[in-house]
């Protein structure tokens, strides 16, 4: 293997640059177009993980999350007062409380997606021709590939 010239450096390095903008701007669209815009990043992150990963415990998200249990705790009793996290006992340990979605959060996280994957499908057919939605497609594959590293 070649050691890389410095141009290639250089246009790596714009290449991560302008992928970071990029995405950030997605990101904003994509928040735009759901229905959890009041919530702050770490909640929505703790809503992401007990949808992804199923009832968990407070201690549970805090160490998912790298946080303390306190604050994890803070986070989880604006949830439940906003009615998108139920804490129920765990059958196992009744000293332990699992907390999961409300039926509520998850049809609006149902909504709030499709909403997301309707605007995708409206911008895609509309804003760009055959040969570029190839060319999206090509991208979305190497983008997989990111992602899975």
């Amino acid at each position: 293997m070649t050691k890389p010239t410095a141009a290639q450096d250089a246009a790596a390095f714009t290449l991560a640059g302008d992928l970071r903008v990029v995405l950030g701007k997605l990101k904003r669209k994509f928040r735009a177009q759901g229905s959890f815009n009041e919530l702050t990043a770490s909640q929505v992150s703790v809503l992401s993980h007990l949808e992804r990963d199923g009832p968990a415990t407070i201690s549970q998200l805090a160490r998912a999350e790298g946080m303390r249990p306190q604050s994890m705790g803070a986070i989880v009793t604006v949830l439940e007062a906003a009615g998108l996290v139920q804490g129920t006992p765990d059958p196992t340990d009744g000293r332990k409380v699992l907390l999961s979605l409300t039926q509520d959060c998850i049809d609006r996280v149902a909504e709030a997606r499709a909403a997301r994957e309707d605007w995708l499908f409206r911008t895609i057919q509309s804003e760009f021709t055959a040969a570029e939605q190839a060319q999206l497609a090509t991208g979305i594959a190497l983008l997989k590939r990111m992602a899975e590293l």
